[in-house]
């Protein structure tokens, strides 16, 4: 590419002309796929990438020096960091979705985890109030350790402290030795 060009397209993308987009896709597009591609090895997640580049491009063209940088490295930088970010959102999200399928959360029978089986409300009673009501809230009410700060107004730290310190009296009660 010609410096005229490349000084062409920075002035354009400076003044925020939709023509720089244009400009910069023709010239840089498939070399930017490429980049792409090559991080993301999937030609669809790389057409997102490519798409979400030019949108940051576009949203941070008034950041581009340059002295620091030519154009091209600049582009080759938000398009690999933005195609990095988007493999760890997906192997992110493909690792929580098969946590939740090897999860034995949903293969335990019902009646082993109902609490009106076990003798757990009876137990509870024998700790101190203030872990009592954690407790409760947490694994009766079904609330969130976030929900029962609020509910409670007691701060999170707290709540999880108590969880902790119910839990270790409520086992000593279970396994005495």
């Amino acid at each position: 590419m010609s410096v005229l060009l490349e000084k062409h397209i920075v002035e354009l993308l400076h003044e925020r002309n939709d023509k720089a987009i244009s400009l910069l896709y023709e010239h840089y597009g498939d070399t930017l796929f490429g980049v792409a591609l090559k991080v993301v090895r999937d030609e669809e997640l790389a057409q997102d990438v490519l798409q979400e580049s030019f949108v940051k491009i576009w949203k941070k063209s008034d950041s581009y020096d340059s002295s620091k940088a030519k154009l091209f490295t600049w582009l080759f930088r938000i398009t690999r960091n933005t195609a990095i970010d988007k493999l760890r959102s997906v192997n992110t999200k493909t690792t929580k979705e098969i946590q939740m399928d090897v999860s034995d959360v949903y293969t335990l029978g019902v009646n082993s985890t109902r609490p009106e089986f076990m003798d757990v409300k009876e137990n509870l009673e024998k700790i101190e109030n203030k872990y009592q009501i954690v407790l409760e809230a947490l694994f009766f009410e079904g609330m969130t350790q976030q929900e029962a700060s609020d509910e409670l107004n007691i701060p999170l730290g707290t709540i999880k402290s108590r969880l902790k310190i119910g839990l270790r009296e409520l086992k000593k009660i279970y396994d005495p030795d």
